[in-house]
């Protein structure tokens, strides 16, 4: 069962020194990449590569933890820089047993291109290589895109990877909460149990047509649609603009066919305000998120520096 190495590839609009700079530091690297919560440097040993303990939080009260050696070449005679490590686990918990990989920093016109190579053997036999196949391999390359598109920003723009985080968590809440309660409300009480409030109110407003019951039904499927819309397309803009446009009109809505509904619990206008605000909230958040879309994922033909300068 062969998998490929994992490649990521990165254009970031500042100079060689600046990204080393941001990468070469156990301190910054753990800000920016998800894939560790912590890096320590051991004490320096003269000509030997720099030897390095890990750590990476996967659940509360549990860490993984390994260790490394990284070789740096900060100026080579072709203008690029190159940093190679190896890296190695005997956590029982550890999915990797060991691995190689480099950085490598190539200068452009517009800046800096800054990529990725590894590779690693797994533990567990069939199991741990199916599992890394299918499930920790994918999620450990993305991981890889999505931190080298935080440090991006963090140089380009000066987001800094503690607000890219805040800001990534915020808007995917928000995201997920507002895509779950037009699901929720279209499914459950519309659809699977219809509400005897919710077919009084079509009748009474004459939007029954004589079958509340199949238009009650049309409306929660168009409503979990319109959820499936938003986890869709949650990056664009109009699904949030949309229901923001929508909230209103629906409490007019409702409060013409039962004012009466107005003072239950969780009535029209507390829901309605929440959807909005929630719509508010994911279209204040949807700039400037890091994203391993932005990111290349296998390797150009010409990648700038030959393999025997590896």
């Amino acid at each position: 069962m062969s998998t490929a190495p994992i490649y990521v590839e990165t254009s970031i609009n500042h100079t060689v020194d600046e990204v080393w700079a941001h990468t070469q530091s156990p301190e910054v690297h753990q800000r920016w990449d998800v894939r560790f919560t912590n890096i320590t440097y051991l004490e320096a040993v003269e000509n030997e590569p720099q030897r390095f303990v890990y750590s990476t939080t996967v659940a509360p009260g549990l860490a993984v933890s390994g260790c490394g050696e990284a070789l740096g070449e900060r100026h080579r005679s072709d203008g690029t820089a190159y940093s190679g490590l190896k890296f190695w686990s005997d956590h029982p918990v550890s999915l990797i047993k060991e691995g190689a990989g480099y950085w490598r920093y190539v200068p452009t016109p517009t800046g800096v291109r800054f990529l990725t190579r590894y590779d690693y053997r797994v533990r567990w036999g069939l199991i741990g290589r199916t599992l890394d196949r299918f499930f920790f391999r994918p999620v450990f390359g993305w991981a890889t895109a999505w931190s080298f598109d935080r440090l991006r920003l963090w140089i380009e723009r000066g987001i800094t990877p503690e607000r890219s985080r805040n800001q990534t968590l915020t808007h995917l809440v928000s995201v997920l909460t507002l895509a779950f309660v037009w699901i929720y409300h279209g499914i459950i009480p519309k659809m699977l149990y219809p509400d005897a409030g919710e077919l009084d109110l079509l009748n009474s407003a004459g939007a029954g047509f004589g079958n509340a019951r199949l238009v009650l039904t049309l409306l929660g499927l168009g409503e979990a649609m319109f959820g499936l819309v938003i986890l869709r397309w949650w990056r664009q803009r109009w699904p949030f603009l949309l229901t923001l446009l929508a909230m209103p009109a629906l409490t007019l809505g409702a409060l013409a066919g039962d004012r009466a509904a107005f003072v239950r619990p969780f009535n029209p206008v507390t829901l309605n305000l929440a959807l909005m605000a929630l719509a508010g909230i994911a279209l204040l958040t949807r700039d400037d998120l890091p994203s391993a879309r932005f990111t290349l994922r296998r390797a150009p033909q010409d990648t700038g520096v030959k393999e025997s300068q590896q």
